[in-house]
């Protein structure tokens, strides 16, 4: 495969050795949780009770039960990449009049100008097992 750099700022991609990989403007991930305190004691509950149905696999990738995972944490703090972090109640209505109801939760998104596309989508989400594995998904494939 034939090495070569060209970016294009007018479709907001790099090819870098033949791969496309997004300029990040702005990160933006979705819990598959609502907001507000009576839903956090729900949610740590139902992850105490019965981890293994519990629907937000990005809540369980970045947050513990009290606190959010320390390699997540350190990558969030230290990065260089713009991030912006969502309940799904949160998100559907600040974007609801623009996206309505275009993705599955939870989601990372890539801000790219005026629209939202998707970096890491549900299903691939709810596939994870680590910080790790979802710090490695998001340099994979964004540029800061």
């Amino acid at each position: 495969m034939k090495n070569w750099f060209l970016a294009s700022f007018q479709d907001i991609r790099v090819y870098f050795w033949g791969m496309k990989k997004k300029i990040a403007q702005r990160l933006i991930f979705v819990y598959d949780a609502d907001s507000g305190t009576r839903n956090v004691v729900l949610d740590s509950v139902h992850k105490i009770v019965s981890p293994s149905t519990y629907g937000c696999n990005l809540c369980n990738i970045t947050h513990g039960l009290f606190r959010e995972n320390r390699k997540w944490k350190h990558f969030r703090q230290e990065s260089a990449y713009q991030m912006t972090f969502f309940h799904k109640d949160e998100f559907l209505k600040q974007y609801a009049s623009k996206f309505g109801h275009k993705f599955h939760f939870p989601v990372v998104l890539i801000e790219a100008g005026t629209e939202l596309e998707i970096l890491i989508p549900a299903q691939e989400l709810n596939s994870l097992k680590s910080p790790v594995e979802l710090i490695g998904l998001i340099e994979g494939r964004t540029t800061p």
